[in-house]
C-alpha cells in the first residue's frame, strides 16, 4: 500500500490547545508492539504492522509548525491511537500539514465559562466535539478481558469496601506475595497468610 492510499484510508483528525497538539488516529485492536511513532521537529512516522486496514501501514505526518520532540508522547486505546505533540511556540496552528502562511498567537486571556463544551479548529473544519462524542461511544462499547477485568472488578470491590474489607485485601495481597487476595478480615487478621502459587507452580523466593 503506496503512501497516499494509506493516508486516504487512515482515519484520523485533531485539535489543539495552547500548548499542545493532538492527533487522534481512528484505528481499532492496535497493540503496543504492532505501532512504532517517531518524533521530529516538522514531522511524526507512524509505523503500524498487522492492523485491520493493511499488514503494514507506514504514515508520516508533515507538520505545519515544529514541535519539541523529546517532550511528544503518544497512547494506545481499544479504538485509537492518540498522539499528543508539544507546540515549540505558543501559536494557532491553521492545519496541521503543509506550510501554514497565517501564524496567530493564541489568546492567553481567561477560559470562558459558557458551561458548553469547547470546540477546536480541525484540518476538515469539524467540531471536534462531535469526533470525541463517537470515540468516546465506541470506547463504552469495549469491554475488558481478562486481567484487564480482573484488575478492574478488584478496584471496584477495593473502592466501594469498608475498611475491614481494605485491610483484608492489603494484608492478605502483601503477606501472601500477591498469590492471595481476601475480603474477609476475620479470617485474614488471626494469622499470617500463606503464598498460595497456582495449581503446576512453585513459590520461590529469591536471595538478595
Amino acid at each position: 500500500m503506496d503512501n497516499q492510499s494509506t493516508k486516504n484510508s487512515l482515519k484520523h483528525d485533531w485539535y489543539q490547545t495552547e500548548t499542545s497538539v493532538v492527533i487522534t488516529v481512528l484505528l481499532r485492536n492496535i497493540k503496543e508492539e504492532q505501532l512504532t511513532v517517531q518524533f521530529f521537529e516538522k514531522n511524526v512516522k507512524l509505523d503500524i504492522t498487522g492492523s485491520e486496514l493493511s499488514d503494514n501501514i507506514s504514515r508520516v505526518f508533515d507538520l505545519s509548525h515544529t514541535i519539541v520532540p523529546d517532550q511528544c508522547s503518544f497512547k494506545i486505546t481499544p479504538a485509537k491511537i492518540e498522539i499528543k505533540l508539544k507546540k515549540c511556540e505558543g501559536l494557532r496552528w491553521d492545519k496541521l500539514e503543509g506550510q501554514c502562511d497565517n501564524v496567530k498567537s493564541i489568546p492567553q486571556g481567561p477560559v470562558p465559562t459558557t458551561g458548553n463544551p469547547l470546540s477546536y479548529p480541525t484540518s476538515k473544519g469539524k467540531d471536534w466535539s462531535a469526533i470525541e462524542k463517537d470515540i468516546k461511544a465506541q470506547e463504552s462499547q469495549e469491554k475488558p478481558e481478562g486481567e484487564e477485568a480482573l484488575n478492574k472488578l478488584f478496584q471496584e470491590i477495593y473502592g466501594k469496601g469498608s475498611d475491614e474489607v481494605k485491610k483484608a485485601m492489603n494484608k492478605s495481597f502483601m503477606e501472601s506475595g500477591g498469590t492471595v487476595l481476601s475480603t474477609n478480615w476475620k479470617e485474614v487478621c488471626q494469622d499470617k497468610v500463606e503464598c498460595k502459587p497456582p495449581d503446576g507452580m512453585e513459590f520461590k523466593k529469591w536471595d538478595s
